[in-house]
């Protein structure tokens, strides 16, 4: 897998991990992030850093250059952003998202992107299946659910390469538990080592999928491999998860 890389976002929590797995492959990894939430701290001296803004299609020529393929991580990821700021966010989310596979079908690279699992709307269930019904009923969720129908679009239409990831509740170092946009493993383990007590709202019967980042990166690793393996153009999406559920009151208890 050893070759030139663009990852957008890559100085973010599962960006900047990527990175460093990309790099240890022996790859040249180029990083285009605004720093907006991610963290240049985060990000290995090994990997060039472009500071600049993924709506800049100009920049993304550029720094696409050589590239083999694309790891498209950078968004808006708060939901109350997005629904505040609805414009500016859907021109992140989406309209810059479009403009990233319109640049691959162009240079026909393949590209990976991230999507989410609240696509299928506030399932207190698990397993979800890829086919299960979509209820994306927020302006971060309707984005992230229509950047997959345009890729699959970009299939049929200009023969994009694209592989989706619809990720679940993912864990691990370098998540910020100060971010209010955080996991919840991630702020029981910041008031934990504080000494803090644990609070639970609601019954604590919730349950999430829990996905620890070095599986979500195996993922994204996994998903280029494929698309590389195939000249054809396609569009596939799939949950990256654990399919077993674990409830918020569990995990207080861990």
């Amino acid at each position: 897998m050893s070759q030139r890389y663009l990852v957008t976002g890559g100085c973010g929590f599962i960006g900047s991990h990527l990175v460093d797995a990309l790099i240890a492959d022996g790859s040249q990894v180029v990083v285009l992030d605004d720093l907006s939430t991610g963290q240049r701290s985060n990000l290995t001296d090994a990997a060039e850093l472009i500071v600049g803004d993924i709506r800049d299609q100009d920049l993304l020529v550029q720094v696409s250059e050589g590239c083999g393929g694309i790891f498209h991580l950078a968004a808006i990821a708060s939901v109350p952003k997005c629904t505040q700021q609805w414009r500016d966010s859907h021109s992140i989310n989406l309209s810059a998202s479009i403009g990233i596979f319109e640049l691959a079908a162009s240079l026909n690279i393949p590209v990976v992107y991230t999507s989410f699992s609240a696509v299928y709307g506030d399932v207190e269930r698990t397993p979800i299946g890829e086919d299960d019904p979509k209820l994306p009923i927020s302006a971060y969720r309707a984005d992230k659910y229509a950047m997959e129908l345009h890729a699959s679009a970009g299939a049929r239409n200009r023969n994009l390469r694209s592989f989706g990831l619809r990720f679940f509740n993912v864990y691990g170092q370098r998540q910020d538990p100060s971010s209010p946009y955080s996991g919840v493993i991630a702020v029981f383990m910041r008031l934990a080592l504080d000494g803090a007590p644990v609070t639970v709202h609601g019954s604590g019967e919730q349950v999430r999928d829990f996905v620890y980042v070095a599986d979500m990166v195996e993922a994204c690793r996994a998903a280029m491999k494929r698309l590389q393996g195939h000249q054809a153009a396609s569009a596939e999406v799939i949950n990256v998860c654990t399919g077993k559920a674990t409830s918020i009151q569990m995990l207080k208890r861990f």
